[in-house]
């Protein structure tokens, strides 16, 4: 029985070292990603290899979902380069009514020279990007590059599994439902002052009440 449980327990330990270890492939955050709205988002990318730094991170951006203009936040050791793309027809972004001629087709940041994400560590790139399109989910399409030469390609478009190399993918707040979370100043302004006068009146009545009791009792105001 000893011998069975030991060959048990050694097998699960032999299962666990020799499993490799789940990819840190590149993703993309924001805290204010909202339909119609711009908004800033982060680009992160971890190095997975353990012997070559990250020295270029290409992201493409959804040919099906446009987004017409962008500002990349500088990064210290590193260029950037912004490519565009021409729409045809000229496009008009619902609720904004201002017509655009291009779109973001893709930003490349590049290390300079000794510069680079070591093995073991990560780093975020940032833009301010928008309006953002009106669409539940963008997927960007990132290509990572190490000073070795390799290649990791983040392009594996979602589906119902984990893809080996899943695209960075952004999900965007409904614009009904960002504008039902900040109530408006017409909606709340009048009831704090309904609620100050109200209080205001009360007062004075107690006031006036405390007056007419001591005026009736008798030596009221006298000093002695």
């Amino acid at each position: 029985m000893r011998r069975i449980a030991f060959l048990v327990v050694t097998g699960v330990a032999v299962l666990a070292v020799g499993a490799p270890p789940a990819a840190a492939h590149v993703t993309v955050h924001s805290d204010e990603a909202v339909q119609g709205a711009s908004a800033e988002i982060a680009f992160r990318v971890p190095t997975e290899s353990t012997t070559a730094s990250t020295v270029k991170l290409k992201v493409a951006f959804p040919a099906d979902h446009l987004v017409e203009s962008v500002r990349v936040l500088p990064h210290a050791g590193w260029t950037y380069t912004v490519t565009t793309a021409p729409i045809q027809p000229v496009a008009q972004h619902a609720g904004h009514g201002v017509a655009s001629s291009q779109t973001i087709n893709e930003i490349e940041w590049t290390a300079g020279p000794g510069v680079g994400i070591k093995p073991g560590e990560y780093d975020e790139f940032r833009i301010s990007a928008g309006p953002l399109p009106d669409t539940d989910t963008l997927v960007f399409k990132a290509v990572q590059t190490y000073d070795n030469g390799e290649v990791s390609r983040w392009i594996d478009l979602p589906t119902a599994e984990e893809p080996e190399h899943p695209a960075p993918v952004l999900t965007l707040a409904a614009t009904s439902r960002a504008a039902a979370a900040v109530p408006t100043p017409s909606a709340t302004t009048p009831l704090v002052w309904w609620a100050v006068g109200v209080a205001g009146v009360a007062l004075l009545l107690a006031i006036g009440a405390v007056a007419l009791v001591l005026r009736g009792r008798p030596g009221a105001g006298r000093v002695t």
